[in-house]
């Protein structure tokens, strides 16, 4: 197919993956996703829920890496570097992060994890191909650097990008550690408030974690396609967090109160 064909209907799906993104932002304040404290047997039947999010994030780790081999420039400095940062997040998401989780007796059911796995096939076909193709078929550059120039990596967008992207990560693994020692033991399914770290600021300091993630992410890659990502992950998590908060709020009223705990970015919302 003409190069300039495939760009054009890439952009395409980019700009309606932005429509739904703007869809799913409005519902979800509306309709809460049933997994987790919200786990609800009117998303299908459930399923354990380390193999549940196993299922759920491995894909798109597995998809990257095949549209990285599938690529003529698989070897180029930049693209390369961009492969490893976001494989870094998915590899702790899907190899590790699943089977450290506590609650051996929590579930997820099966229609928000066949959700899961369709936006992360989705994603990876937005990432992968912008990156190792569609990045090179439009010719695309900024300020006179593409993906093809080592350059890039020098580049302020690059740095600041990554140091957002270090920050995030950092920020959602301590309060993955954080949220994961709340239980107990496997036995226990309870629900508590997390307290310490960035959790002294907002109830859903992860989420927060995640959101700089990629925003650094897309700095970094200075992409559209980073771009319509941080979008959806601003779109499923901010309003997630708002019924994490109502929750929290109406099970631990004095000391959400008293600490004037915000939903997911500190002091703002």
């Amino acid at each position: 197919m003409n190069p300039a064909v495939l760009t054009n209907v890439f952009h395409i799906y980019l700009w309606v993956m932005i429509g739904i993104a703007v869809i799913v932002f409005v519902a979800l304040y509306f309709v809460d996703a049933g997994y987790g404290m919200f786990t609800s047997n009117k998303w299908g039947k459930a399923i354990n829920n380390k193999l549940a999010w196993f299922l759920m994030e491995f894909p798109i780790f597995a998809a990257m890496l095949v549209i990285w081999l599938l690529s003529p420039h698989r070897f180029d400095t930049v693209p390369l570097v961009f492969l490893l940062i976001f494989e870094i997040h998915y590899f702790q998401r899907s190899i590790v992060f699943p089977w450290i989780m506590k609650g051996k007796n929590s579930k997820m059911p099966l229609g928000i994890m066949f959700m899961g796995i369709a936006f992360n096939i989705l994603n990876a076909m937005m990432q992968g191909y912008w990156i190792f193709f569609e990045s090179y078929n439009c010719n695309y550059s900024f300020n006179g650097l593409s993906y093809s120039d080592t350059a890039w990596l020098c580049s302020p967008q690059f740095i600041v990008g990554v140091l957002i992207f270090a920050a995030g990560f950092y920020i959602n693994l301590r309060s993955d550690y954080i949220i994961r020692h709340l239980r107990k033991s496997d036995e226990d399914t309870g629900h508590y408030l997390p307290s310490g770290f960035m959790f002294e600021y907002v109830t859903s300091a992860n989420y927060f974690g995640e959101l700089l993630e990629w925003l650094g992410f897309a700095i970094l890659t200075w992409s559209m396609s980073g771009l319509v990502f941080f979008i959806w992950t601003f779109a499923n998590l901010v309003p997630r967090a708002n019924s994490l908060y109502k929750r929290y709020r109406s099970e631990f009223p004095e000391e959400v109160e008293r600490k004037r705990l915000k939903r997911v970015f500190p002091f703002i919302y």
